[in-house]
């Protein structure tokens, strides 16, 4: 069975080149900044922020802020643990030579956020904030290693840092104007820095979305981008059936 030449249906194929790789990166970017802001809104913890993570429980392990402490641990507990997942099923089906090693994980990541968005509202225990903060960093986590695995580690969706600092990178060679006429010119690459430009943009569209959807709505607003995720997913799975 083969895949219609429509492109939103070969984000998670196996024909990979630059073009595919920086749309699926937009998808999952936008996914991020919807589920790091439905996140703070309902239990006000990020869950994409590594280093902002890190560096509170190393503040609260001072400040004997214990409960911030273990949320911070169980986030990166669960950050890592989606990236192993990720690169097991990876790898399970590279070997294999199954051509929807892609769109495998994605699935994964789709159905963990419809689940959450179906369900998460019927949390209402004082501390619902532990099982939400594990799920959606198991997710952030799954993502950012499939796009680094896509793009051969050039592309991230959850490190914004990251890629602000190549913005300014790229606007200041771009600034740069040389007076060495023997030497390479510097130059700023305008289709890396559009790419960044869009991811981040893409990543606050999300949050932004997210926050107004989570307060209109509730969790119902996650199985938005987990439709989203299935559309792209499902395809490269069905066409890898004999």
């Amino acid at each position: 069975m083969s895949l219609p030449d429509w492109p939103v249906l070969k984000l998670a194929g196996p024909e990979r080149d630059e073009r595919t790789n920086r749309h699926l990166a937009y998808l999952l970017a936008w996914v991020a900044g919807v589920l790091n802001s439905v996140g703070f809104v309902a239990v006000g913890f990020y869950t994409s922020h590594m280093t902002g993570i890190t560096a509170s429980v190393a503040d609260h392990l001072v400040l004997a802020g214990w409960r911030l402490v273990g949320l911070g641990v169980v986030s990166i507990v669960f950050f890592i643990l989606g990236a192993m997942t990720c690169a097991i099923q990876f790898n399970w089906a590279r070997r294999r030579h199954r051509s929807d090693r892609f769109a495998i994980v994605l699935l994964t990541e789709a159905l963990l956020v419809l689940l959450l968005g179906g369900i998460a509202d019927q949390f209402t225990w004082r501390h619902r904030e532990w099982p939400l903060v594990a799920v959606l960093c198991f997710v952030m986590g799954l993502q950012n290693a499939l796009i680094t695995k896509v793009s051969d580690a050039t592309i991230r969706t959850t490190h914004v840092t990251g890629m602000i600092t190549d913005i300014g990178i790229e606007l200041g060679k771009s600034a740069y104007r040389d007076r060495m006429v023997d030497t390479d010119p510097v130059r700023g690459d305008l289709a890396k820095l559009t790419m960044l430009a869009m991811l981040v943009g893409l990543f606050f569209l999300g949050g932004v979305l997210g926050a107004l959807g989570y307060l209109a709505l509730g969790f119902v607003v996650l199985l938005v981008p987990a439709a989203l995720l299935l559309v792209v997913a499902v395809p490269p799975l069905v066409d890898d059936v004999p």
